[in-house]
């Protein structure tokens, strides 16, 4: 069995999805968390992260470009959180039975982030009230209407995953988007609602949600917080 070492910041952010992998999978890793604080609460230009610096300046995080997550096997260094995520789906098994189903797999992940991005351009309105009034759109309208496109997109199957018989890496990052307790979306119930007509999502979700190791992850995981 491999030694790994997933290296990432004192926070769930883009590294929770890997070690939910972990997890899941009953494989040992190393957590490195690397401490962190913010002159400005929120501010990334402000982030005062000693350990980090330490690592960048000793070229240790040049294989991921300077930046984190980044994880270890056998000593060997991978970069992007999305790289990471699906290197490790593969070798766990969590990328479906065969190279279409992984492909499926693949494209549900891919919506994510699409939906991902247009919510971050609602959150990046500068004027208040122009800002209030497209957050409540998006909530009633938008996404809603995103995620029933989304599961018109999920292949035939026995359910209650969305691709094939068994939980995939598809279903992890649907439920981190509208499930996950702390997840995604501070509209935590806006976000549960927008599948309220698409069952095979919902589903998906709730399967996630009755893992016993998630569950015991998410029970006892560090307080971060984001």
């Amino acid at each position: 069995m491999p030694t790994y070492k997933l290296t990432y910041f004192d926070l769930r952010g883009l590294g929770e999805t890997a070690r939910w992998l972990f997890k899941i999978a009953k494989v040992d890793f190393e957590d490195n968390r690397l401490s962190m604080k913010f002159g400005t609460p929120g501010d990334f230009s402000t982030l005062i992260a000693p350990e980090f610096t330490a690592m960048k300046e000793a070229g240790e995080l040049d294989a991921s470009m300077n930046k984190v997550p980044m994880l270890e096997v056998d000593g060997k260094k991978i970069g992007q959180s999305k790289a990471i995520e699906r290197f490790l789906a593969r070798e766990f098994g969590f990328m479906g039975a065969d190279s279409v189903e992984a492909a499926q797999i693949d494209q549900l992940c891919e919506t994510v982030i699409d939906f991902k991005n247009a919510y971050q351009k609602v959150k990046g309105i500068q004027d208040a009230m122009e800002k209030e009034a497209a957050m409540k759109k998006w909530f009633e309208e938008d996404l809603p209407a995103h995620v029933a496109l989304a599961e018109k997109s999920v292949p035939p199957g026995p359910g209650p995953f969305l691709v094939g018989s068994k939980v995939s890496l598809a279903d992890l990052v649907w439920y981190a988007f509208l499930a996950a307790p702390k997840g995604f979306f501070d509209n935590a119930e806006g976000a549960k609602a927008s599948m309220d007509k698409c069952p095979r999502i919902k589903a998906s979700t709730e399967a996630v949600a009755q893992i016993p190791e998630l569950q015991e992850w998410l029970k006892t995981r560090p307080e971060t917080p984001m």
